[in-house]
């Protein structure tokens, strides 16, 4: 069984086919956010530590960290902002991190100042690609996202995606790292744009799986790009990704959609063992007074709905 291990300086998360999902947090990324751009290139960092305590809140249980604010001279300016902000999420939190950056002294000034076993997004199949950030990657012995795309671009076909992700596991292994260390992003197209689009991934995934044995992440919002309602449409995404074998998402755990969507479906695919963290997270938790036996739930509660339920079944199948 495939494991991807990251970890912060006190938690452990797995990445793997019998795993929970991985939720990993989207919010700290200043990419399309003009207001959260501005407020970390002036020193405030307010926004970063809501941001980061609510999406752990909220369940996610990785943090993206990106400080890519601005295309200007971002191999001077990144690495330094990139640092601070690692520095103020992990003073706040203490799950595990994703260094987010395309600018590899970024990403190598991340490696240095951030605690535990961190996620890499990313690498891409392009030559000067590899042979930057793979060394980078074997030398702190951490995992990679791998992105399926190369210096021809993002292919609309399929086969051609799933062959840049072949190229990176076997450029890596020449490293001396291990499949299990790859974490393949085989690129969701918007749906609106491509209507095979989540035909083409979940396929894509289950390849990845079966033949390369490998963990699989994606941006879950780019399905929906372009879409009204978008929250609606990833909401149906993820659980269906996670049917086809995908174990992790750079996602946003805010969206109640989205985060109910995740846990149902650790739930159905048995990742949730006895329904534990749904029940845990969704049932009414009120307390009873000292003394007093706690009040039978709503609507008959659990036992009365299993007790009709069970008559009912009787009757259809009888």
């Amino acid at each position: 069984m495939t494991h991807t291990l990251i970890a912060s300086a006190t938690k452990e998360v797995i990445i793997g086919f019998d795993q929970p999902f991985c939720v990993i947090g989207e919010r700290i990324n200043p990419t399309g956010r003009k207001k959260l751009a501005a407020e970390m290139e002036a020193g405030n960092f307010e926004t970063v530590k809501s941001d980061a305590l609510a999406q752990v809140a909220a369940g996610a249980l990785v943090l993206d960290v990106n400080a890519g604010v601005t295309a200007v001279n971002p191999n001077e300016t990144e690495p330094p902002l990139l640092r601070q902000t690692l520095e103020i999420v992990q003073s706040v939190v203490d799950v595990p991190i994703c260094i987010d950056s395309s600018v590899p002294a970024a990403l190598a000034t991340g490696l240095e100042v951030v605690k535990g076993r961190p996620l890499v997004n990313s690498v891409t199949g392009e030559e000067d690609r590899l042979e930057v950030i793979l060394p980078l990657i074997k030398k702190y012995d951490v995992p990679v996202i791998a992105i399926s795309n190369d210096e021809n671009g993002i292919s609309e076909d399929p086969d051609v995606r799933f062959a840049v992700a072949k190229k990176i596991v076997e450029r890596a292994a020449d490293f001396g790292i291990k499949p299990q260390d790859i974490v393949v992003d085989p690129l969701v197209m918007p749906i609106g744009a491509m209507g095979t689009a989540g035909l083409q991934v979940f396929a894509l995934v289950r390849r990845l799986r079966e033949e390369l044995k490998v963990n699989t992440s994606c941006g879950a919002s780019n399905v929906s790009f372009g879409l009204p309602h978008r929250h609606g449409i990833n909401g149906a995404f993820l659980p269906m990704a996670i049917a086809s074998g995908m174990t992790s998402a750079i996602m946003n755990p805010l969206r109640p959609q989205e985060i109910e969507a995740v846990h149902a479906a650790n739930v159905l695919m048995g990742t949730d063992a006895n329904c534990q963290k749904w029940i845990m997270t969704y049932r009414d938790h009120v307390a009873a007074a000292p003394g007093v036996a706690p009040a039978a739930p709503a609507n008959g509660g659990d036992g009365g709905g299993r007790r009709r339920g069970g008559r009912e079944a009787r009757r259809r199948v009888s």
